[in-house]
């Protein structure tokens, strides 16, 4: 569906309370009542993430998002993306809330094997490069733009370990090491942080202490109090401060 300006431009808000503001503004209702398609708030992939994982915290569910890329919308393309990821009790669940439980798909949406290859994290899709496992012109925005490659996915790193510690900052959100061309950076710094991504996902407590340990004292890995911030629906590019 083609949405109006104005509502496009929706996607920008990157807290869930303007999110939510923005939807009462028009629709004073409960959230699970039927809203016109053309009128509800616009978002992408982090924000239906964004709401479920804070509707899973409310109600005492640890959950964060997940970055990285997804492989089932467009075949051998892999699509930037973000899931909710949340624990059962027993493990950590990967599930994706755009996705329609009742939909034809042969994986289930709601609990997606991490070991299928329909969605990479971000660290994995770096490590996979750097071994030269994977061409990294596949991985990207979408097939009919520009917006791909290297340094997208050297990017996506960054933005994967900010989500991890709550810094749930839009897709197209720059800070810290991110770059649009990998001459002159610094990779190492990525591969480890990759390395220690995929650690702690394989339940390495010290992978993630280590990763909190860096998050906290290298500005180079998080959001500082602003970020560079680039509309993808004016393509206008300007500083953003996140304490407002």
């Amino acid at each position: 569906m083609e949405l109006p300006d104005v509502r496009r431009a929706e996607v920008n808000l990157r807290w869930l309370d303007r999110i939510l503001d923005a939807d009462q503004s028009r629709f004073p209702l409960p959230l699970a009542a039927e809203r016109p398609a053309a009128e509800r708030v616009a978002g992408c992939c982090r924000d239906h993430t964004l709401l479920t994982v804070a509707t899973l915290r409310q109600h005492g569910v640890p959950a964060r998002s997940r970055v990285g890329f997804a492989s089932y919308f467009v075949p051998g393309w892999h699509h930037d993306h973000v899931l909710a990821e949340w624990w059962n009790g027993d493990r950590w669940v990967w599930s994706d809330p755009e996705l329609d439980p009742a939909g034809d798909r042969p994986f289930d949406g709601y609990d997606i094997d991490p070991e299928a290859g329909h969605f990479e994290s971000a660290a994995r899709v770096w490590l996979a490069y750097r071994a030269g496992r994977v061409d990294p012109d596949t991985y990207g925005v979408d097939p009919s733009l520009p917006i791909r490659g290297d340094w997208f996915i050297h990017d996506y790193v960054l933005l994967e370990l900010a989500h991890r510690h709550k810094d749930e900052v839009l897709l197209w959100d720059g800070f810290g090491a991110m770059t649009e061309d990998l001459t002159g950076a610094d990779l190492t710094l990525v591969d480890e942080v990759a390395a220690l991504l995929v650690a702690a996902d394989r339940g390495d407590a010290a992978a993630g202490r280590e990763l909190a340990r860096r998050y906290a004292s290298d500005a180079r890995l998080r959001p500082g109090p602003t970020v560079h911030c680039m509309d993808p629906v004016s393509g206008v590019a300007a500083d953003v401060d996140l304490r407002r």
